[in-house]
């Protein structure tokens, strides 16, 4: 039994998820038929590790707003706070969601690649919604954040799921 294995019991026999699981909207939604698959670790974790990774991203952003209040600092605060949500991201997925164990070069080279890239693409819609909707529209700084971060959020979601940690087969590792 692995540790992943392991951590992932522990983590569907959690008050947590058992009180979340008792929630009739939830209890309704585990027992679709279709919508009840996506209801499952991987969504939960994928779930908690994106809130986690975006509070990162939100908090590193702010704090390095205090240093450059400015308007050139959105883009500077942006940077930074991408740059620590991206390396937040890549170890939390890997361990808590995708389960991928390996840690060898051409593993880390196989997964880190396209998941920066697809980092870069989502940064690049996120710099631009930020830089259009507050540096230029003056919109509500928080709540553009969010937004954003909520589109980020599915995108990667996606691209995680299907392209960067999808189980390959023996021939393809």
């Amino acid at each position: 039994m692995t540790r992943h294995f392991r951590m992932k019991q522990k983590i569907l026999q959690s008050a947590f998820v058992k009180k979340l699981s008792g929630i009739p909207f939830f209890a309704r939604l585990s027992s679709h038929p279709l919508l009840g698959k996506l209801f499952n670790y991987e969504m939960i974790s994928y779930i908690l590790c994106g809130a986690a990774t975006t509070v990162v991203n939100y908090v590193v952003y702010f704090i390095v707003r205090v240093f450059f209040p400015a308007d050139y600092g959105i883009l500077v605060a942006q940077v930074i706070s991408w740059i620590a949500a991206v390396l937040f991201a890549y170890v939390v997925n890997k361990v808590f969601v995708f389960d991928s164990p390996n840690w060898d070069r051409k593993t880390l080279l196989r997964e880190f690649l396209p998941f920066l890239t697809a980092r870069l693409l989502s940064f690049g819609f996120d710099t631009l919604f930020v830089y259009v909707t507050v540096g230029i529209l003056r919109w509500n700084e928080p709540l553009m954040k969010i937004l954003s971060n909520v589109f980020v959020l599915v995108a990667n979601y996606f691209a995680s799921k299907f392209i960067i940690f999808r189980k390959r087969t023996p021939k393809e590792s």
